[in-house]
């Protein structure tokens, strides 16, 4: 009897395990339902609010660039990235959730789209992406995980030589518009940002291009001007209905990352920067009251850089903003603008004079901002912000750029890096001069030492103080 009792545990424990070896070959982080329209979906979404997000866990750089000032905690205004693990969440988010996606979803579209044309263009739409993404991690970083930074067999990848690894996202955007086929569709409403419009991200692709050629003109001037001029005879933005916006919905969880950090918080921790307050005050900018509201006595005030201030007492960030479906703007039509008068500058054959562009850039940045033309032809008619001013145009444009970037700040903090203008200065608390590149994440230096020891050494020193190599001045 007892050997027949045992016999029966053993079939139904034997019954067990053959039922469940199913679920065992299941990946919990791949499930076998996923389609590559929902990865590349939640692609934009993460990459879009990572780069607008207003959380001082995640995206500073409103404080670096002296946008926003904090009210109490004012760690981060003063370069503290560690306590908060601010670049490993950086990297994590630009790596695991939106790199990776954009890698399964390519996966997927290669394994089942059989339309040609159609999969043509959903791959140049994924690999374009993945060259804006790894634009903002290279630029934050320095030399990084690239080559084998999507295969998850490899658990400690190398670090590529940063300039390298831009000179390959150089190639491979040409490879990605040369394979845009405006007469297939794509995506469709899968892409938030464009509709699956294969004409707009032609010319999405191609401003990219003139964007990256222009961030290392200091470096490589040849370069720079080759891919410049290429990325305007092939066509980029010429107005405002080009902008590169993800569209946020008024519900959960795809809301604007700001209406997330600084109302359904309901927390009180940021408010304008005295910095940027002075320069808008100064000139009559008419974009002040879409940037901030008044404070109690009427005016627009803000707290000075690292320093704690009232919330009560100084200017916020504009309602308008904080709105649950407010945009999130990626790339658009005023800095297209920017980086054309900066070309025409450097002697680029890119058409018109760096006037034109000037006013155009402005005027688009002020109209975006619910401006009108006459306020703008107003604003740029001051002696300080004419172009035809005696200060060097490396000035002019920084200047501009730094406040068109109001509400892409990490774009704010790349350029101004490169023009080196506004002259910010750092807090007197501060811990660092304001930094220039992000230190690595802890994990890579805990976990992938002997790569990280390597690839800390070839920039010159894992510091916040350590130039990248386009960084000239």
């Amino acid at each position: 009897m007892k050997k027949i009792i045992l016999s029966i545990v053993v079939m139904a424990a034997l019954t067990g395990c053959t039922r469940n070896l199913t679920d065992l070959n299941k990946d919990p982080k791949n499930p076998p339902d996923a389609s590559a329209e929902a990865l590349f979906t939640n692609a934009e979404r993460r990459l879009t609010n990572n780069l607008v997000s207003n959380s001082q866990n995640l995206n500073i750089f409103r404080l670096i660039i002296q946008h926003q000032q904090q009210t109490q905690y004012v760690d981060e205004s003063n370069y503290d990235l560690a306590n908060r693990s601010i670049t490993d969440n950086t990297w994590d988010v630009m790596y695991r959730n939106v790199l990776h996606d954009l890698h399964a979803s390519k996966k997927l579209v290669e394994r089942d789209e059989t339309n040609a044309g159609v999969k043509k263009n959903k791959l140049a739409f994924i690999d374009i992406l993945q060259v804006y993404t790894f634009y903002y991690v290279v630029n934050t970083y320095g030399n990084v995980p690239y080559s084998e930074a999507l295969d998850i067999e490899l658990n400690f990848p190398k670090f590529d030589d940063a300039k390298t690894i831009y000179n390959d996202l150089l190639t491979r955007l040409d490879a990605s518009i040369a394979a845009l086929n405006t007469a297939a569709t794509s995506f469709g409403n899968a892409d938030v940002i464009y509709d699956g419009n294969v004409t707009k991200w032609k010319k999405f692709a191609n401003s990219m291009k003139l964007k990256m050629a222009l961030t290392i003109a200091d470096d490589d001037a040849g370069k720079a001007k080759t891919a410049a001029e290429q990325a305007v005879a092939a066509g980029v933005f010429t107005s405002n209905a080009d902008n590169a916006l993800f569209r946020y919905i008024t519900s959960p969880p795809n809301t604007n990352p700001i209406w997330v950090d600084l109302v359904q918080s309901g927390r009180d921790d940021f408010v304008a920067c005295q910095t940027i307050i002075d320069e808008l005050k100064n000139h009559n900018d008419p974009r002040i009251d879409n940037f901030f509201t008044k404070d109690p006595s009427g005016d627009y005030s803000g707290g000075l850089p690292g320093m704690g201030t009232s919330f009560s007492g100084t200017s916020h960030v504009d309602g308008a903003i904080t709105a649950a479906d407010f945009p999130g703007d990626i790339l658009d039509y005023a800095e297209v603008e920017f980086l054309l008068a900066e070309a025409v500058e450097r002697g680029f054959n890119v058409g018109g004079t760096a006037k034109e562009h000037y006013d155009k850039a402005v005027t688009a940045s002020i109209l975006f901002w619910n401006g009108t033309a006459d306020e703008a032809a107003d604003y740029l008619a001051q002696p300080e912000i004419d172009y035809a001013s005696a200060t060097p145009w490396r000035e002019k444009i920084g200047l501009q750029k730094w406040l068109a970037f109001y509400n892409r700040p990490w774009d704010g903090w790349i350029d101004w890096r490169k023009f080196d203008y506004p002259a910010l200065v750092a807090g007197p608390d501060a811990n660092s001069d304001i930094p220039v590149r992000y230190s690595y994440p802890v994990n890579e230096q805990n976990v992938n030492t002997k790569n990280w020891e390597q690839a800390s050494k070839a920039i010159g020193g894992d510091d916040v103080s350590t130039k990248l190599w386009w960084d000239k001045n």
